[in-house]
């Protein structure tokens, strides 16, 4: 119901306004004196929505985070009341913040996970496989896994940070602590949590070259024109400047899917994909 009763809050909002429940985003590119003008008269139009519907926004919860290094961080206000910049900020349980590098991100799912992984130990006395893989699965690395298409590891120390946690969970199981990690995982039948990334990325883009997401993602890839001996599933490659561009998942992403096996691009449906691509996987170091 409280969908339906926002649903005309962009009405008349020029910049991007991005929805969910009771959570709204407004962003907007801050170059020019104009451009900046143009986010303060939005702001201003959702003041003046919730004035009109009797609803008040906290402007203590309202943060700018301010993007770019040639950023001016110029001050914007609702309501007559100048709102704090942020240098990071949660975004449905996701922490962004204002480099884009996902550090901050990496290190609380680590933690997280760490904290739950170190209860299990403490207080499940059995360390056989049946036992400890399924409370990881269920308990912890969902932690580690939670949107990661969007906050993927860009840094070494990230991906290490994050893999740590699986190193330490796989050698609590009973005769595999003197394994080497590789090891314990082909024991267990597992990836390694780089690899499941790898592998959550290329389901996610044949979703979408499917049609599984909403029209707006429909324009997220371009399939490559002409002729090619590739998969013939081949994507369009994409330029970008800045280093943090290029970690995007609809950037990082298409190499790999371009050197996909035909035979994996052109699965039938999802769960023929899936089993596919695992094996495919599995062949890779």
């Amino acid at each position: 119901m409280f969908n339906i009763f926002i649903n005309d809050l962009d009405e008349g909002v020029e910049g991007k306004l991005i929805k969910f429940s009771d959570d709204t985003k407004l962003g907007g590119v801050a170059n020019t004196r104009e451009e900046r003008e143009r986010i303060q008269k939005d702001l201003e139009k959702l003041e003046q929505w919730a004035a009109t519907n009797r609803m008040v926004f906290n402007k203590e919860k309202c943060k700018v985070l301010h993007l770019g290094k040639k950023n001016e961080k110029n001050t914007y206000r609702m309501g007559g009341i100048r709102l704090s910049s942020s240098t990071c900020e949660k975004d449905l349980g996701v922490l962004v913040d204002h480099r884009l590098n996902m550090s901050q991100q990496c290190e609380a799912a680590a933690k997280k996970a760490n904290t739950i992984l170190g209860c299990i130990k403490r207080s499940i006395e059995s360390r056989s496989c049946e036992v400890i893989i399924p409370l990881y699965s269920a308990l912890v690395r969902p932690h580690l896994e939670y949107c990661v298409q969007f906050w993927a590891p860009q840094f070494k120390k990230d991906t290490y940070k994050l893999e740590q946690v699986q190193r330490r969970a796989t050698k609590m199981v009973n005769g595999l602590q003197t394994m080497s990690y590789e090891e314990r995982l082909k024991e267990l039948g597992m990836f390694s949590l780089q690899k499941r990334r790898l592998r959550g990325d290329m389901i996610a883009v044949y979703k979408y070259l499917k049609g599984c997401h909403s029209a707006e993602g429909s324009d997220l890839f371009s399939l490559a024109q002409g002729r090619t001996r590739s998969n013939g599933m081949k994507l369009q490659g994409k330029r970008f400047r800045l280093d943090v561009r290029k970690n995007f998942m609809t950037v990082r992403t298409i190499n790999q899917w371009n050197r996909l096996p035909q035979e994996v691009v052109s699965s039938p449906s999802m769960e023929v994909f899936k089993r596919r691509l695992d094996g495919h996987l599995s062949g890779i170091v």
